[in-house]
């Protein structure tokens, strides 16, 4: 018989309001307080403040003037929709910001993102219910899903959080097909999870075949050719039904030379970094590292690969528990399958349609979602050895923190004078505490099981708490080392944010910006046409160009000041050096202090907002 946790749970309907509410209550927490420091705008650092933001701004605008066919603000002008059907169109997230002023938009970031992740963990919640008799054990992970270290490495990338949603719902509706008989939900689902972000879809593809497989090969489900057949025809529906936004994607972006390379070789077989594989482990027992600033693993080239998977308080207990008593369970045998493809390159590059021109793990949240469903059946199995799983779990972190923060280490300088330390870790101090957050979540995780264990209510409730508090201590101390290293956002909320009305300059509209040093995407925060943007996804055109120009773009256009003769070519007339940060007469500007320019024939016209012009 289910026992209920209390009598405010006494209805199934009750459990989902708590998986949603929870999280909910828990974001709103940990975001508030930054979203008022900064008057409004919850600002963050890198690709966030300089991507995120701009990007929903300008093209709220577009669609709001009905421009939805080219835009002109992005780069050399590029397809909007290919361009930004990556990043937001198909987010049902973005289009909730539409009925609200131009203005509004970037204060709404965080709101967005505080529901994101409520929708993640009760996304989470629909879909591991079916696999525990206590339902609140369901809502624990839903947190532990939502706050994972995927999730909180990820704020930095905005729109990740929409594949996070729609992963654990496509696979709930494949449950759902597969075990009640249910149809059209799946066909549903998949039309859904292809619109949301094409780029996610791709790996959720491969990972429902390997679980549909898994399902069937372990007999956990009986395999028929009927049921077969009506369900690759809803996957074919599902999939066609997309194409009025799949398929002008697909097309802007070939040719795109961030798509173009294949496995090749030994680096398809072994990571050429070998701290790589360290990373891959340490992502799973520890906090959530940061994009740009890695810690564990400096030299492993993978500052923005999305290489975290950590599950607060519980980190890889509860999985080691369950597989230490799976048997031949289908979830067993899928996790380790889940492994070999996170440790081979070419079964990792599988995700992403075997592109390998960058090591990205950003399938990972698949990898979560898994762990987090062994995590709720071991606590519910009455099989679990929690000793050893904890033994297990505490030798492993402590092994692999000793090891990297003890580590003799020599180095020498240019004069040949050699220092020696001891660590191999980036930053002394944020180690230490990260090591320090992951055996203190352990330490409470093993108080609770102490405590109550073989009480399920009580067992349940402490375990959320536990969870909850945890989540917020680390995700907090993360999301303000993020904060407080950033470079944009004093320029962004002082001179740039809703500031272009403030620079009196007539035709600043009908012709090309050049913005030499400033923040990145300044022009898309202004909606005004510019030579420099940082958009990865623009139409492959303007990687023709600059590539017959001999200019690298690759994630960013750039063009340097030795192509002086290109500011003309593309009618590019001002050029804004942004002088609020110190920098003025220094190498970093573009005047120095004998009051000449670094490129031939520019006056000055006038300084506004920070910016000489």
């Amino acid at each position: 018989m289910t026992i209920k946790p209390s009598r405010l749970c006494q209805k199934k309907r009750c459990f989902p309001l708590l998986a949603f509410g929870l999280a909910l209550a828990a974001a709103a927490i940990l975001f508030i307080p930054f979203i008022i420091f900064n008057g409004g705008v919850f600002y963050y650092y890198g690709d966030f403040n300089v991507q995120e933001i701009p990007f929903y701004q300008m093209i709220h605008d577009a669609v709001k003037s009905g421009q939805l066919g080219w835009s002109h603000t992005t780069d050399l002008g590029s397809d909007l929709l290919s361009s930004y059907s990556f990043y937001l169109l198909g987010s049902p997230f973005f289009w909730l910001t539409i009925p609200f002023p131009n203005e509004f938009v970037p204060y709404l970031i965080g709101p967005l993102l505080i529901l994101k992740f409520a929708c993640a963990s009760l996304a989470a919640y629909l879909y591991l219910q079916r696999y525990v008799g206590e339902k609140s054990f369901a809502v624990l992970g839903g947190l532990l899903y939502a706050f994972s270290g995927f999730s909180i490495y990820n704020v930095f990338f905005f729109h990740f959080h929409e594949p996070m949603i729609m992963f654990p719902l496509l696979l709930a509706a494949l449950d759902s097909f597969i075990y009640d008989r249910k149809r059209g939900v799946f066909a549903v689902a998949v039309f859904a999870a292809c619109v949301v972000n094409y780029y996610f879809f791709v790996g959720q593809v491969l990972f429902v075949i390997m679980y549909y497989l898994m399902i069937m090969l372990t007999r956990t489900c009986r395999f028929k050719i009927k049921e077969f057949l009506l369900l690759a025809a809803e996957v074919v529906i599902g999939f066609a039904a997309t194409a009025f936004i799949l398929l002008p994607s697909v097309l802007g972006l070939m040719g795109n030379p961030r798509l173009d390379s294949l496995p090749n070789g030994w680096n398809s077989l072994v990571h050429d970094q070998p701290q790589r594989y360290w990373l891959i482990i340490l992502g799973f027992f520890f906090p959530a590292d940061m994009p740009a600033f890695p810690v564990f693993t400096p030299g492993s080239n993978c500052k923005w690969a999305s290489v975290a998977g950590w599950l607060p308080l519980f980190g890889m207990t509860g999985v080691i528990a369950f597989l230490q008593t799976a048997g031949r369970d289908w979830l067993k045998k899928l996790i380790t399958l889940l492994m070999l493809f996170a440790f081979v390159p070419v079964l990792n590059s599988a995700f992403q349609l075997m592109n390998s021109s960058i090591y990205y793990a950003r399938w990972f949240y698949m990898a979560v979602l898994m762990l987090t469903l062994a995590t709720v059946r071991a606590l519910e199995s009455k099989r679990t050895n929690w000793n050893r799983a904890v033994a297990w779990s505490a030798g492993i972190t402590a092994g692999a923190a000793l090891l990297i923060g003890l580590m003799p280490s020599i180095t020498e300088t240019e004069d040949g004078v050699k220092n020696y330390s001891f660590g191999v870790q980036a930053t002394f101090e944020r180690f230490w505490i990260y090591v320090l957050m992951a055996m203190m979540s352990l330490l409470a995780f093993v108080l609770i099981l102490k405590k109550f264990k073989g009480r399920t209510p009580h067992f349940a409730v402490a375990s959320v708490s536990g969870v909850l508090i945890v989540s917020l201590l680390s995700s907090a101390f993360i999301i303000t080392t993020g904060a407080v290293s950033s470079s944009t956002t004093e320029p962004i909320k002082e001179d740039i944010l809703n500031s272009r009305e403030d620079i009196a300059i007539d035709d600043l509209g009908e012709v090309r910006s050049d913005f030499y040093e400033c923040v990145d995407n300044t022009a898309m925060y202004w909606k005004i046409q510019s030579i420099n943007c940082f958009q990865s996804s623009v139409s492959t055109s303007i990687m023709q160009f600059y590539d017959a120009m001999g200019i690298t773009r690759d994630v960013a256009s750039r063009p340097d000041l030795t192509a002086y003769g290109l500011r003309g070519l593309l009618s590019c007339k001002y050029l804004f050096d942004y002088r609020a940060d110190g920098k003025a007469g220094s190498e970093q500007s573009f005047v120095d202090e004998d009051g000449a320019t670094k490129m031939p024939y520019w006056d000055s016209v006038q300084t506004c907002n920070g910016f000489d012009i």
